[in-house]
């Protein structure tokens, strides 16, 4: 799926997010919002009674549609992090400004999230506390409960993400238990007060319009699964949850309420989630209302403030991405802990905490988020004409609707809250253009990576000592704790010890995955990390590696044993090594350290090197054996030691091969000088043949006059005219001139392309054509072209394409054309000759060999202004092995004394070095054999 647009920093090379988490994590981070719900319901239900589901129902109707919108949009945009605001930055890109107030404005309402689950905690315990005789500053518990997810989040995600999975969970199940079984006591319960009210008040549009700005802080906010599509690895499944998150709020939000109104009716219960929830849900749940309304209250505001320090790093990270933000909040380590982000969201939180009360916070917090999503629904209609928008003219209808709320609702809560609300992001955005512009080391990125790359200098070798004294200090506080409250509730004989039992318990739960991630944790990924590391080398190893017993028997091999024994690994475990290494006894204590074996396989014997090392576990004892094939360096070895004559008489033929070599350099000179010299005289002939040409002309003209005035001539003259047959000399002269005329003309053709092909004045790197130079060089071999006895002629197929002139050395080129071309008449010829011999003995001969010989030659110029000159031929090919050795000095298949083995390699050398171009060789066998020479067009700019 492609984006709109991506900033140039977004292809930069800073660690990016990894796919790490599994679906079911994200789908855990979408039921926050659904959970929420708890400390929403009260509010609205004391202040408009059984009016408030006329609130709700629009707001989980439009809560829907926008989960179906959103997950259109993070399947388009599958690589995008943040979710809904990056979304909408996406869609408004052509309006910067409005796109970077949005994804702040929900930014800042996720952090007011925090804030606030932050006093809801405190004032329970704090009020819990009080029931036990116990005080607790207020400053100590709000600064605990905002640094508690943070801790864990600087972590890591994976820890993060698996604790709130394991709390929401159950959190989310009680919650649908509450309002389905909350429902069925309605409708059934022989003592409900009825489904439905018996009387119902009125609701004005000012209170509707107040009342739905504030419930879509919850309604609005069910597609927050969509944030970790970046790193989910299974993204699609991660945004199909959107629609069952979606299917959720009627039952949740709808029902729910609905449980509320009906049950929870003390007017002296006020706007207390916890008085509420205990007074609607005592009827069914009994004793247990209360423990159970503690942990959903706990579970909301633990798990909103996990899924806080999880989404808000996210939509930091994807707005430094897309360039709206500083580049610095696109840093995230290879833990995946965006600790610039993190702090920054930090910063803001601690800024709500000191600024305001619960009602402010919510105010403030809300009229940003609702802005955002009536920048998102203004994108959405702006962008109309793109399939991954649903419900344009819908979404203008709401965006309607939501300037209308915003206006009466945002008044209704004050305007000074409305007025700091909106210019809130703005202050943000002046943060952001302050950390772009002040030259501060931690306000680059660059110093991050610098951070994220360095190994740390201490280095803990002996890890147990500390896991187990923190363990030690853990276990010690806990039952010290335990013992302290306790003794409270005996002294304190009142109602709710269990509540703030709750309370505890999840508290002690947070606390203890962040002291394991700052102790355990890392060593386990260290551990993890070192041991795949291990399988890894374990799999890729090219020596052969054993796990033995004590017995010797195998019990571990790695898939490179299998080109040792010849059968797959696994068939080897449960059996001694001895069955393959007769020489290693039966007990590998007594096997030597190192030693060199003879294996027997295949018909083939070879010398291995076996290295043994014992590995003592506190159970049992094994041993790892290695083994390397050190066959090739035995035979070189013997080789070395048996084969120095050898080795002399060899470096004698060489010697002779390299004296021949010079001399074939030298031919080019030879054949120019011989060149010259004949095409001097050859100059003399040609011209004057014209000229002889013409007089004997003269003279046969002046003849014919004489016979035809004097037609009896002497009888002297009549004798030698019969001698000489006149006729037939008159007839045959002017043939033979012309036959002369045709061998000059040839000769003077052979001695260019002889001058053409040495190419003694081109010592210099020219611009040429390469046509000219193959053309002369097929007529220098174009006597091995002709038929000769019974076989055909070779045909040459020439596929020139138009070339420009050439940078080369010319004559080297040359020698390269003769050497491929001379190669390609050998294969032809030996291929008649097998083709010739299997059919005088009845064999049938490969197909290649009956074809007609041809020569295909193809040239061409690529887009890299690189020329291409393909030399190929229909002979019997070239065998693998072969080919792998072709460009080898002095390597040859030819009989002794048809070649040296330098041909190609010089060949090589010049197109290579000279050159810097590429010869290669391609052949199937059976069907023919290619050369490919690449050349660039012009050397000097290459």
């Amino acid at each position: 799926m492609a984006d709109f647009a991506h900033s140039t920093l977004g292809q930069s090379s800073y660690p990016r997010l990894t796919r790490s988490l599994s679906a079911v994590e994200s789908w855990g981070f979408g039921l926050t919002a659904h959970i929420s719900w708890t400390a929403l319901v009260p509010a609205i239900h004391a202040a408009l009674g059984s009016q408030a589901i006329f609130v709700w129902i629009p707001a989980v109707i439009l809560g829907m549609l926008l989960n179906y919108q959103v997950k259109r949009l993070g399947l388009h945009f599958i690589n995008v992090a943040g979710g809904t605001p990056n979304y909408a930055t996406k869609l408004l890109q052509h309006y910067p400004g409005l796109a970077r107030y949005a994804a702040i404005g929900y930014l800042l309402n996720w952090v007011s999230y925090l804030s606030v689950n932050t006093i809801v905690l405190r004032d329970l315990i704090k009020v819990n506390l009080e029931t036990l005789g116990i005080t607790c500053p207020d400053i100590f518990l709000d600064i605990s409960f905002t640094l508690l997810p943070f801790i864990v989040a600087f972590s890591g995600t994976r820890a993060l993400s698996i604790l709130h999975l394991f709390f929401i969970i159950p959190a989310f199940a009680l919650l649908m238990t509450f309002c389905v079984q909350g429902l069925s006591w309605l409708t059934f319960s022989p003592v409900s007060p009825g489904f439905f009210p018996s009387s119902w008040s009125s609701l004005s549009f000012v209170d509707w319009a107040k009342w739905f700005f504030f419930v879509t802080y919850a309604t609005y906010s069910c597609e927050t699964a969509s944030s970790f599509v970046a790193d989910s690895r299974y993204p699609t499944q991660t945004l199909r949850f959107l629609d069952v998150a979606a299917w959720m709020m009627p039952p949740i939000f709808l029902g729910g309420s609905w449980v509320v109104m009906r049950l929870a009716t003390n007017p002296n219960l006020k706007d207390n989630a916890f008085l509420n929830l205990v007074a609607a849900s005592r009827p069914f749940w009994g004793r247990f209302a209360g423990v159970s309304v503690s942990f959903l209250l706990v579970a909301a505001c633990l798990l909103g403030s996990a899924t806080v320090v999880s989404n808000c790093p996210r939509i930091l990270y994807q707005l430094a991405l897309d360039n709206h933000i500083s580049p610095v909040f696109s840093v995230v380590s290879r833990r995946g802990v965006f600790v610039p982000a993190l702090t920054l969201t930090l910063v803001l939180c601690l800024i709500y905490l000191i600024w305001g009360d619960v009602a402010r916070i919510v105010a403030v917090g809300n009229i940003g988020w609702f802005v955002s999503f009536m920048l998102l629904h203004l994108g959405l209609w702006l962008r109309r004409d793109r399939p991954e928008i649903l419900f344009p003219r819908i979404s203008l209808a709401i965006l309607v609707l939501e300037v209308v709320v915003l206006l009466v609702g945002g008044f209704a809560w004050g305007w000074l809250n409305l007025l700091i609300g909106l210019l809130f992001p703005i202050g943000v955005i002046g943060i952001d253009a302050v950390i772009r512009r002040v030259n501060f080391p931690a306000f680059h990125p660059d110093w991050w990576m610098r951070r994220y790359r360095t190994r740390p200098v201490v280095i803990i070798k002996d890890s147990v000592i500390l896991q187990v004294s923190i363990l030690i200090f853990l276990l010690c506080s806990a039952v010290a704790v335990g013992w302290l409250f306790g003794v409270k509730l005996n002294k304190v004989a009142t109602a709710g010890g269990e509540n703030i039992f709750v309370v505890l318990l999840m508290s002690v739960a947070f606390v203890g995955v962040a002291i394991a991630c700052w102790t355990s944790l890392p060593q386990v990924v260290a551990i993890a990390e070192a041991r795949v590391a291990a399988e890894h080398l374990f799999t890729v190893a090219q020596d052969g590696i054993l796990v033995v017993d004590d017995r010797g028997i195998i019990r571990q091999a790695n898939p490179a044993t299998e080109s040792f024994f010849g059968v797959n690994p696994s068939e080897l475990r449960g059996n001694h090594l001895n069955k393959w290494l007769p020489a290693l006894v039966y007990y590998p204590e007594q096997w030597t350290k190192r030693s060199e074996q003879i294996l027997i396989g295949n018909g083939k014997n070879r010398t291995l090197e076996v290295s043994i090392s014992d590995r003592p576990h506190l159970d049992f004892q094994e041993y790892v054996v290695i083994l390397h094939d050190i066959t090739q360096r035995k035979q070189a070895e013997q080789i070395l030691r048996y084969s120095e004559a050898q080795l002399r008489q060899e470096a004698k033929q060489l010697i002779s091969q390299l004296v021949h070599s010079e001399k074939m350099s030298s031919l080019g000179q030879l054949v120019a000088g011989v060149a010259h010299e004949i095409n001097n005289p050859v100059n003399f002939i040609s011209g004057n043949i014209t000229y002889a040409n013409q007089y004997i002309q003269d003279l046969l003209r002046l003849l014919q006059l004489y016979q035809k005035n004097y037609p009896n001539p002497a009888k002297e003259i009549q004798q030698e005219t019969e001698v000489i047959d006149l006729d037939f000399l008159i007839a045959d002269l002017p043939n033979l001139l012309t036959s002369m005329t045709v061998g000059a003309e040839r000769i003077t053709e052979i001695v260019l392309s002889l001058r053409n092909f040495s190419r003694l004045d081109d010592a210099e790197m020219k611009a040429v054509n390469i046509h000219e130079g193959i053309d002369n060089t097929l007529m220098i071999l174009e006597h091995r072209l002709k038929p000769k006895s019974n076989n055909l002629a070779i045909e040459v197929i020439k596929e020139y394409s138009d070339l420009p002139l050439v940078e080369c050395y010319a004559g080297q080129l040359n020698q390269v054309f003769m050497n491929l071309l001379a190669n390609a008449i050998d294969a032809l010829e030996e291929s008649l000759i097998i083709s010739h011999s299997s059919f005088a003995t009845g064999i049938d001969a490969p197909a290649a060999s009956r074809r007609v010989g041809q020569i295909r030659i193809h040239t061409q110029l690529t887009n890299q202004k690189q020329v291409v000159i393909c030399i190929s031929d229909n002979g019997l090919g070239i065998p693998e092995d072969v080919q792998k050795r072709l460009f080898e000095p002095f390597f040859t298949t030819k009989p002794i004394g048809k070649g040296t083995g330098l041909g190609l390699s010089i060949s090589y050398q010049i197109i290579t070095q000279k050159h810097r171009g590429k010869l290669q060789c391609i052949s199937t066998p059976g069907q023919g054999t290619e050369f490919v020479i690449v050349i660039p067009l012009n050397q000097q700019t290459f």
